[in-house]
């Protein structure tokens, strides 16, 4: 089992964001979390990176406890993340956006950073040279010296996944990735998200509103709203749930 999430609650003030959540997931797997607005999906990524402290209950990855830790030791286990807004350092280039990912990898003090001696020199050549070879796997070398801000939509949201990798996860966090993106370009999507799951050998969360890409990629999938878990199954077994359904259509009926 590579996480495990328990009991999890969380409270803002007397406001109880998520509720009782539990999650077995296993390596290699593609799960979805859906729900309408304001289900606390959103918070439960921030709970399992660090950003918020669950009130109650337990998160474990590869058996060590998330809860209590900062977010950049979360990211040092192996879980990475990206955002429904785009969170890129939007005046810096293509390339620097990607070696600022890779800051925990560094093998040299501060002493050495600051006067650039011993492994100062050696650290910074490779982790130019992987970052180079990460964005020529994602496609992006040519844009490089590109700054972040001046990409197309759909090429920052490639970056933001590339920066992602850099911190060289086993476990990656998706927040709707289809935001913003054309329903023509979804199936691209699709292929593009299946290929870096196999690329890097990845185990994948998503949240995602967009039903065509979660019913076409995720293996199961569980449902929030108003922070409790109301389903969880298989796709096709949640596309025609009744509490679904009266979750985001407001009565049952119809399909998603």
């Amino acid at each position: 089992m590579l996480l495990q999430a328990k009991s999890v609650t969380h409270y803002f003030g007397g406001l109880c964001a998520v509720s009782d959540f539990n999650l077995d997931l296993e390596e290699g797997e593609l799960v979805g979390i859906i729900g309408p607005n304001g289900a606390g999906k959103t918070t439960v990524f921030n709970l399992i990176t660090g950003v918020y402290r669950a009130t109650q209950g337990s998160i474990r990855f590869r058996d060590v406890e998330l809860v209590g830790k900062r977010p950049n030791e979360i990211t040092a286990l192996g879980i990475a993340r990206t955002f429904q807004n785009i969170r890129l350092f939007k005046e810096l280039t293509v390339l620097d956006n990607v070696r600022i990912a890779a800051y925990n990898q560094m093998q040299y003090s501060p002493v050495e950073a600051l006067f650039q001696i011993g492994r100062y020199s050696s650290e910074e050549k490779r982790i130019l040279n992987n970052a180079m070879e990460l964005l020529e796997v994602f496609k992006m070398d040519s844009y490089a010296d590109e700054l972040s801000k001046n990409l197309p939509y759909g090429l920052q949201r490639r970056l933001e996944i590339a920066r992602a990798m850099a911190t060289r996860p086993k476990l990656l966090l998706l927040d709707e990735p289809a935001a913003g993106i054309n329903p023509n370009e979804i199936k691209q999507l699709m292929e593009f998200i299946q290929w870096i799951r196999q690329q890097f050998d990845l185990t994948i969360i998503l949240i995602e509103h967009q039903m065509r890409l979660v019913m076409g990629i995720c293996e199961r999938l569980k449902v929030l709203d108003f922070g409790a878990t109301i389903a969880e199954g298989l796709p096709l077994e949640i596309q025609n749930n009744p509490k679904v359904l009266e979750a985001y259509l407001g009565e049952e009926g119809g399909e998603l």
